[in-house]
C-alpha cells in the first residue's frame, strides 16, 4: 500500500540510562501518583495528615527513654537525648518510606504496567516523592521546637540538602533493586521490610558511631548510614565528627547503589509486563 510504513518496538540491548526527556513528558502522572498516594495512606484516619507529627514524635520519645535512660548509649553535647534522636529519627522515615514503598510500587500497581504504556520508573518515583511531604513536615516541626527551645541553627544547616540528597540517592536504589526483584522472586517483597528493619538497629539514627565499641567502629562504619546520619545530625544539631574520607565513601556509595538499582530495574523492565 502506498505511502504505509511498519514501526518495529524491539527490546533495548545493554544498559540505558533512564529517558529523562521522556520522564519529564509523564512529570503529571507522577505528581498525581505522588498526590493518590498520600489521599490513600490519610483518608480513613480520624487524625489525618497529623500522623506525620505524631509518628516520629512518639517513636522518639521511645528510643530517647530507651537508649538514653535505660541504656545511657545516647550522650548529646548540645541537646536533650530527645531532640537529639527526633533529628536522627526523621531522617530514617524518609530513607525507610522511600526504600520500602518504592520496593512495593510496582506489585501495587501490576494492573497499570500490564495495561498502559508509562516509563515505569515512574511508579517508584512517585512513591519516593510522597516520602518527601513527611519528611518535609516532620523537618518543619523540628526547626518549630529547636526554636521554642531557644536553641538556634549554624551554618551547618546549609549542608542539609547535601545529606538529604545522598539519603535519597541511596534509599532509591536499593527499592529499584527490590522491586525489580520482587516481579520476579515474590518473597523479596517479604525480605525487603526485615532488612530495612535490621538497618535501623546498624545504623546510628538514636545513638551516636562513638557508643559503638572501638573493636568493631571499622566494620560498623562501613554501611553508609552510618557517615549519613552522623552528617545529618550535625548538619541538625552542629553535632558529630564529620571526616572528608567518610563523607567520600557515603557519596561513592550512594552514586553507586543508585546507578546499580537503575541497571537492574532497566534491565528487567521490559519483563514486567509478562511476568506480573
Amino acid at each position: 500500500m502506498a505511502g504505509s510504513y511498519h514501526l518495529r518496538i524491539r527490546p533495548s540491548t545493554g544498559f540505558e540510562g533512564p529517558d529523562l526527556a521522556e520522564l519529564w513528558s509523564f512529570r503529571g502522572l507522577l505528581a498525581a501518583l505522588a498526590v493518590r498516594d498520600i489521599k490513600l495512606r490519610y483518608r480513613q484516619t480520624a487524625l489525618g495528615i497529623v500522623w506525620v507529627i505524631l509518628q516520629p514524635l512518639l517513636a522518639s520519645g521511645v528510643l530517647a527513654f530507651v537508649f538514653g535512660t535505660i541504656a545511657g548509649v545516647t550522650r548529646p553535647e548540645r541537646s536533650s537525648v530527645f531532640i537529639f534522636v527526633l533529628g536522627g529519627f526523621i531522617g530514617w522515615t524518609l530513607f525507610s518510606a522511600t526504600c520500602t514503598r518504592a520496593s512495593q510500587a510496582l506489585l501495587q500497581h501490576s494492573m497499570l504496567i500490564s495495561k498502559v504504556f508509562f516509563p515505569r520508573l515512574i511508579l517508584p518515583a512517585s512513591a519516593a516523592a510522597s516520602g518527601l511531604l513527611d519528611a518535609g513536615v516532620g523537618l518543619l516541626f523540628f526547626v518549630l521546637l529547636r526554636l521554642l527551645s531557644g536553641s538556634s541553627f549554624g551554618l551547618e544547616i546549609l549542608t542539609l540538602p547535601i545529606w538529604l540528597a545522598m539519603l535519597l540517592m541511596f534509599a532509591l536504589g536499593l527499592g529499584l533493586i527490590s522491586a525489580a526483584l520482587s516481579v520476579r522472586f515474590r518473597d523479596v517483597q517479604y525480605i525487603t521490610p526485615v532488612f530495612v528493619q535490621l538497618l535501623f538497629y546498624a545504623s546510628p539514627v538514636a545513638y551516636q558511631t562513638a557508643a559503638v565499641p572501638e573493636k568493631w567502629r571499622g566494620f560498623f562504619s562501613l554501611n553508609p548510614l552510618a557517615p549519613l546520619f552522623e552528617g545529618l545530625r550535625w548538619s541538625l544539631l552542629g553535632e558529630g565528627d564529620i571526616r572528608l574520607p567518610a563523607v567520600v565513601y557515603l557519596l561513592c556509595a550512594s552514586l553507586l547503589f543508585l546507578g546499580l538499582g537503575l541497571l537492574v530495574f532497566k534491565r528487567t523492565e521490559r519483563e514486567f509486563a509478562d511476568v506480573i
